[in-house]
This record gives C-alpha cells, sequence and structure tokens, in this order.
C-alpha cells in the first residue's frame, strides 16, 4: 500500500497472470517509466463504476469499469480523471476497454492505500525482469480487510480518567499486517451487564478534535461517553475509519465536492467510493474480545446494527443519539435521514 502512495507500481499475482499497478492519483513520470518497461499490452485506465458515471455523464453499474488510455497517459490527466476537485477537464471522451478479470482486487488494493480509486494496470508477460518491485496477490488482497478484522489482537491498556466518566480505561487493539489502532474505551464492567450500552464510533478529525460543525461526530462522541458514564457502564469503540472509511484527505475532496452543491452520498460516489466503505468486523471482533457478545446500541442508524448483526452480535436495544442541527450542519443531518435511512427523529 506504501508503494502505490509514492506512486511506485505494484505486481499483482493471480487469475490471469501477472499485471502490473499504478495509482493515477499519485503518478509520475517515473511511475509511468516503471509500468512501461514491465508491462506487455499497453495500460487500461481502472475506475468505480460511480468515478466513471461522474466523469461520463452517464449511468454505469458499480463495480470496476477499463477504459483505454490513449491520450491520458500524463501524470496531470491521470490525477485529474482520478480527482474530481482537481478541475481537470478530459481532451477526449473516455472509451471503453474489456475489463481484466484481477480488476475488483486492483481496485480493492488502490482503496487500502487510500488514495483515489483509479489506477492504471496491465499485463506483464511471463519471463520479464521485474527486479525489487513489489508483489502482491489477489487472493491475499480479496481477503484482506476480513483477516485484518478478525485477527485483531490488544496491544494496550491503561486507565484513562474522563470528565464524564473517571472509571474509564482505553485498549488498544492492532492487526498483525497493519499499522493502525482501533481503540475501546470501556466504562466500569460492561462484561458484568447482561447487554450494556455500546456506541461504535467513527473517527473523525474534524468532528471530534477540532469542533467542526459540519457534522454531529463530535457532539455524538461526547453525549455517548456521559450516557455510559451515566449508565455505570458500557463501551466506545473508537475505529480508525475516517470519512466512513474512505480517510481524512478523501473526506476533506468529498467537503470541497458538498461546497459546490453535492450532498454527502453523492460527493463520496463522485470521489469513486460507496457511501460507506467501512468494515464492522473490526467492531465485532473488539466486542467479543471484551466478552460482549450481547449489546444495547447507542445509534441512530439502522445500518449499523444489521451490520454487527451480521457479524455475529446479538443488539437487544437501540437507544438514539439525536442532536439537534446547529446551523451549519442541518443539509448533512437531512441527507443521513433521506438517503442513510438515519433515525432522526
Amino acid at each position: 500500500m506504501g508503494e502505490l502512495r509514492r506512486g511506485a507500481p505494484v505486481l499483482l499475482d493471480g487469475y490471469d497472470g501477472r499485471a502490473v499497478l499504478l495509482a493515477a492519483e499519485t503518478t509520475g513520470a517515473d511511475g509511468l517509466r516503471a509500468v512501461a518497461a514491465l508491462a506487455s499490452a499497453p495500460p487500461v485506465l481502472l475506475l468505480t463504476g460511480m468515478r466513471a458515471a461522474a466523469l461520463t455523464g452517464r449511468p454505469i453499474p458499480d463495480g470496476p469499469v477499463a477504459f483505454n488510455t490513449g491520450a491520458l497517459l500524463t501524470p496531470p490527466t491521470l490525477r485529474g480523471v482520478a480527482d474530481p476537485t482537481a478541475d481537470q477537464l478530459l481532451a477526449d471522451p473516455l472509451t471503453p476497454a474489456p475489463l481484466p478479470a484481477a480488476a475488483a482486487a486492483a481496485m480493492a488494493l488502490v482503496k487500502l492505500a487510500r488514495v483515489l480509486p483509479a489506477a492504471l494496470f496491465a499485463p506483464v508477460a511471463n519471463g520479464t525482469a521485474l527486479g525489487d518491485t513489489l508483489r502482491v496477490s489477489t487472493a491475499d488482497i480479496l481477503s484482506h480487510a476480513d483477516i485484518s478484522a478478525a485477527s485483531l489482537v490488544r496491544v494496550a491498556d491503561a486507565a484513562v480518567p474522563l470528565a464524564a466518566a473517571p472509571d474509564a480505561r482505553v485498549i488498544a487493539f492492532r492487526s498483525p499486517d497493519a499499522g493502525i489502532e482501533h481503540l475501546a474505551i470501556v466504562i466500569g464492567d460492561p462484561a458484568a451487564s447482561p447487554a450494556p450500552l455500546v456506541r461504535v464510533h467513527s473517527e473523525c478529525f474534524t468532528g471530534d478534535l477540532l469542533g467542526s460543525l459540519r457534522c454531529d461526530c463530535g457532539p455524538q462522541l461526547r453525549l455517548a461517553l456521559e450516557r455510559i458514564g451515566a449508565a455505570g457502564a458500557g463501551v466506545v469503540l473508537y475505529l480508525s475509519q475516517e470519512g466512513r472509511g474512505i480517510g481524512l484527505a478523501n473526506k476533506l475532496r468529498a467537503y470541497a465536492l458538498q461546497d459546490r452543491g453535492l450532498d454527502t452520498l453523492d460527493a463520496n460516489r463522485a470521489l469513486g467510493w460507496y457511501a460507506d466503505e467501512r468494515n464492522f468486523l473490526i467492531a465485532a471482533t473488539m466486542l467479543r474480545d471484551l466478552g460482549l457478545p450481547r449489546i444495547r446500541m447507542l445509534t441512530n442508524n439502522p445500518s449499523k446494527v444489521a451490520a454487527l448483526q451480521a457479524c455475529g452480535i446479538e443488539v437487544v436495544g437501540i437507544e438514539p443519539l439525536r442532536l439537534p442541527p446547529n446551523g451549519v450542519n442541518d443539509a448533512y443531518l437531512a441527507t443521513k435521514a433521506r438517503r442513510f435511512g438515519h433515525l432522526m427523529e
């Protein structure tokens, strides 16, 4: 993933042989030369159906799609194709190309790198000198998210007294093959309750830390801590899944698109992401480790409840975390109710 973020190619092994992949967002002259040296045929441009629809102005089914590159093979043009905030106009229309068998794995890897989901993809012939180019199997890519979530382990545990809960402690979880931590803020002894209160909260740097008025994340986090503190026991799971799983940089890009008139769902789709890219198996694994297979959830989001239940957690009750609009986030809250199905009333 680090290779793609710094503009270097990655080799994919599996399905229809070997291929070379290069993220469009970080492409530079060196990356294009490396692809040319490895490729046995002209590369195609892989996009998600959502990004392709935004570029072409016509409906395109979800899932990866491929286009001929033609005159697109310059770093500025590729970055413009990937990033709708770049204001880069296409000189030529996109022409469809056959979809490689490994396209889904290729797009999954680009998303794991948290760069925009657009990439160059080209076959590599047997016998090609590969040098020190990083190699990844398509099977490992497609199983990575679930394996990483299921293999979380505790790496640290310390008392962290909070204003709303002086007896709180924070437990850090990490997957052996990932460099990020997910946190459990444990208040009291939730395992002693038959169904403790639990808030599953995805990190929001702008809302939780800066107090942004664009969302309701920070106030929801603080209200959840207060509610669990008043109850005497419960957990807030603080998941490292910024921007519904697209990462902070991409969330800021989505904000820029919202300022141009898109709502939060359409902004994510224009960038090439699904409306929600989070993996709630992470939360289920943490809850099982904490001995909490049966919970009451603090949430307005029925989809989050369904996701945890699909991962084997029994949700026996839902308690809402409703907050009034603040004059800035009114449209955002209305979108969550209308398009995401949140129970805001």
